[in-house]
C-alpha cells in the first residue's frame, strides 16, 4: 500500500523498528538493570530509588508470587497510584511470567469487581487506602492473595514510616477496612481457594530469601490486560503482548530521540510522571524511560497543584507528557510562571484533543511548543505524532510513527483517498492482538484486512498527516480518560425514580468533555431531583464519570425501534 507519510518522516526518525532487538519485556528491563544499576530510576517526596533497588525488589517480588505455586500467565492485579512500589510490582509480575492487570485505585466497587472478575485475577496489589472498596466484594473474586501496601512502604525507614502514619492516623485518609492479617510471609503458597492477606514489605522479605527462578518468554506472550471500553459498554482488557510493548517502547524511542538528545546524555533526563502510571499513556512513558536509563519524578497526587509545582522547582525536568487539563491546571496557578523551563526538551501532549487556546498560553509561559499525538490504548498509546522539533502547535496528530500504518476506511473496510472523511484504522507491531474473551468484539473490531478499527472519524491529506474530525463511538473523553454513555446509563438507571435516562458528553474548557445525563422520571418517583441522582451516581461511578449536569425531561428521542437517539440531544 502507499504509505505517503514516510517521505515526510523528519531526518532522524527510522522509518521502521526492530522489535526483535529484545526476546521479551524481561529482556528490555534486566538488561537496563544491568546496565544502568548505580543511576537513579525514581524520585518519590524527595526518597531515590536507583535501578539496582527496582531490580532486586523487583526480583524479590517476582520470586514471591513463584512461590504461590501459581501457573505462568496467572493475572496480577495492580491497584497503585505513582508510589515506588507500582514499577515494582509491575516489574516483578512480568518477571515471574505473569500478566499485570491495572487497575484504577479510585474505582468504585462494582467497578473494580467487573474488572477482577472479567480478568481473573489471583493476586492484587493495592494501597491501603483503597482496601474498604475491595472489601465490600473481595468475596465474589477469584483473588487468592491479596498483598497491602501503605503510602511509605519504599520511601525508607524513617520518612516511609512517619509518611505512611501520618495519611493513616491525623490525615485520616486510609478509610477502615475488616480485611485482616495473614501470615503467608515466610512459607509458599499451599492454601488454594482461599484468600490471604500480605504486607508489602513482608513479600519483599520473604521474596529475597527464596530462589528466583528465570522465566523464558517471547514476543507472543501476554504481558498486560490493559482495560478499556474497547467500542462498547463495560470495560474490555486489551491483550497486550510483550512484543506489542517493546515496539511501542522502541517506537516512541525512535521519535522522542530528536527532542530528548537536546538533553545531553539519555541518563541524565528527568521525565515528569504525572499521569497515572495504571494509564497506558504513562504506561509506555515508564517503559521508554527504562529502557533509556533515564530517571522518573513520580507525582502521586497531581491534583495537589501547589506540591506538584514545588516538585517541579527542586531539579531540571526535560520530558512532561500530560493532557489538556493538566497543562491548563498548572498554569492557572502562579507558582507555574516562576520555574526555570530552560531544560524542558518535550511537551508531550496526548490522551484527550490539545487546544489550540491552552497550547498558546504554554507556549507563551515556557516557552515550549506543544506536540501532539495520539494513540489508544489498543496500540500501546502509540500511533502518530507530530514532529517533536515543531516550532508551532499544528491542530493535527501528525503522521504514523516507525512501522504503523494509518489509513481511513469507510464502513466496508475501503481504503479512502486523501483528504475523506472515514474512520481512521490502524495496524503495527504495537496493536493488541484483541480483546480478552471478547470474541464478538474481535470480530467488529479488526477489518479483513488486519487493520484495527479506531472508532474515531478522521481525514489523512495526501501527506500522510491525520486530522480527528469526531467520534464514531459515542465515548465521552474527560480529561483524557474514556467514559462511555451506556455505563453511566446502566448505573443512573437503577436509581429508584428513574424511568429512562441517556448520557452525552458536553464540551469543557477544563476537562475536554463532561457528562449531562437526560432522565425522565417515573410517574410513582415525581419528586425525584438532581440531587438524588447526583448522589446515586457517586456512589456507583467514579468521579470523573459522575454527571456534571443532569436535565429532566418527559421523553427522549429514540429511532422507530426504540433505541434513544444520542446525537439529537447532543
Amino acid at each position: 500500500m502507499d504509505k505517503p507519510w514516510i517521505y515526510h518522516y523528519p531526518s532522524a526518525v527510522p522509518l521502521t523498528i526492530e522489535p526483535g532487538a529484545y526476546a521479551s519485556m524481561v529482556e528490555l528491563l534486566e538488561q537496563s538493570f544491568k546496565k544502568h544499576a548505580d543511576l537513579t530510576f525514581s524520585y518519590c517526596m524527595g526518597v531515590r530509588q536507583s535501578y539496582r533497588d527496582l531490580d532486586e525488589q523487583s526480583q524479590a517480588f517476582a520470586a514471591w508470587l513463584q512461590s504461590l505455586g501459581l501457573p505462568l500467565g496467572t493475572r496480577v492485579g495492580l491497584m497503585l497510584p505513582n508510589l515506588p512500589q507500582f514499577p515494582v510490582v509491575m516489574c516483578g509480575v512480568l518477571r515471574a511470567g505473569m500478566v499485570c492487570v491495572n487497575i484504577n485505585p479510585l474505582y468504585t466497587a462494582s467497578e473494580l469487581e467487573h474488572q477482577l472478575t472479567d480478568s481473573g485475577c489471583e493476586v492484587l496489589v493495592i494501597l491501603e487506602n483503597f482496601a474498604h472498596t475491595l472489601e465490600r466484594v473481595v468475596s465474589r473474586t477469584a483473588l487468592k492473595a491479596v498483598v497491602m501496601t501503605a503510602l511509605g512502604d519504599l520511601l525508607g525507614a524513617w520518612k516511609g514510616t512517619w509518611l505512611s502514619f501520618a495519611v493513616k492516623h491525623l490525615a485520616r485518609k486510609v478509610p477502615k477496612h475488616s480485611l485482616g492479617p495473614n501470615a503467608l510471609a515466610d512459607q509458599p503458597w499451599d492454601h488454594p481457594g482461599q484468600q490471604a492477606l500480605i504486607d508489602f514489605s513482608a513479600v519483599l522479605r520473604s521474596g529475597a530469601k527464596l530462589s528466583f527462578k528465570p522465566v523464558r518468554l517471547g514476543h507472543e506472550d501476554t504481558a498486560f490486560l490493559q482495560y478499556t471500553g474497547g467500542t462498547t459498554g463495560l470495560s474490555k482488557g486489551a491483550i497486550l503482548s510483550h512484543g506489542n510493548i517493546i515496539s511501542a517502547t522502541l517506537q516512541a524511542h525512535a521519535w522522542f530521540m530528536p527532542a530528548l538528545a537536546k538533553a545531553g546524555s539519555p541518563q541524565s533526563i528527568n521525565g515528569i510522571a504525572a499521569l497515572p502510571l495504571y494509564h497506558i499513556f504513562a504506561l509506555t512513558f515508564c517503559f521508554l524511560s527504562i529502557q533509556l536509563g533515564s530517571h522518573l519524578t513520580l507525582i502521586p497526587n497531581p491534583r495537589d497543584i501547589k506540591k506538584f509545582i514545588q516538585v517541579l522547582a527542586q531539579r531540571p525536568f526535560h520530558i512532561l507528557p500530560g493532557v489538556n487539563t493538566l497543562f491548563n491546571a498548572l498554569m492557572q496557578h502562579p507558582d507555574f510562571k516562576t520555574l526555570d523551563f530552560s531544560s524542558l526538551c518535550l511537551t508531550q501532549a496526548g490522551g484527550m484533543a490539545a487546544s489550540e487556546h491552552t497550547a498558546q498560553a504554554w507556549y507563551a509561559v515556557t516557552g515550549s511548543v506543544m506536540i501532539e499525538g495520539w494513540g489508544m490504548t489498543e496500540s500501546c498509546a502509540v500511533g502518530t505524532n507530530n514532529d517533536v522539533l515543531n516550532t508551532a502547535f499544528t491542530g493535527d496528530i501528525g503522521l504514523p510513527l516507525s512501522s504503523i500504518e494509518v489509513v481511513i476506511k469507510d464502513d466496508e473496510g475501503h481504503t479512502l483517498g486523501a483528504d475523506t472523511l472515514g474512520e481512521i484504522c490502524i495496524k503495527g507491531p504495537n496493536v493488541m492482538r484483541g480483546y480478552f474473551e471478547q470474541p464478538v468484539e474481535n470480530a467488529q473490531a479488526f477489518t479483513k484486512d488486519g487493520f484495527l478499527r479506531t472508532g474515531d472519524l478522521g481525514s489523512q491529506n495526501a501527506q500522510g498527516k491525520t486530522r480527528i474530525v469526531d467520534r464514531k463511538k459515542d465515548m465521552i473523553l474527560v480529561s483524557g480518560f474514556n467514559v462511555y454513555p451506556s455505563e453511566i446509563e446502566a448505573a443512573a438507571s437503577n436509581c429508584p425514580g428513574v424511568l429512562e435516562c441517556a448520557a452525552i458528553g458536553l464540551e469543557n474548557e477544563l476537562q475536554g468533555e463532561s457528562v449531562k445525563l437526560y432522565v425522565v422520571k417515573d410517574s410513582h418517583h415525581p419528586h425525584l431531583t438532581e440531587q438524588d441522582v447526583l448522589a446515586y451516581c457517586k456512589e456507583h461511578l467514579t468521579a470523573y464519570k459522575i454527571p456534571k449536569s443532569i436535565e429532566f425531561r418527559d421523553s427522549l428521542p429514540k429511532t422507530n425501534v426504540g433505541k434513544v437517539l444520542r446525537r439529537a440531544l447532543r
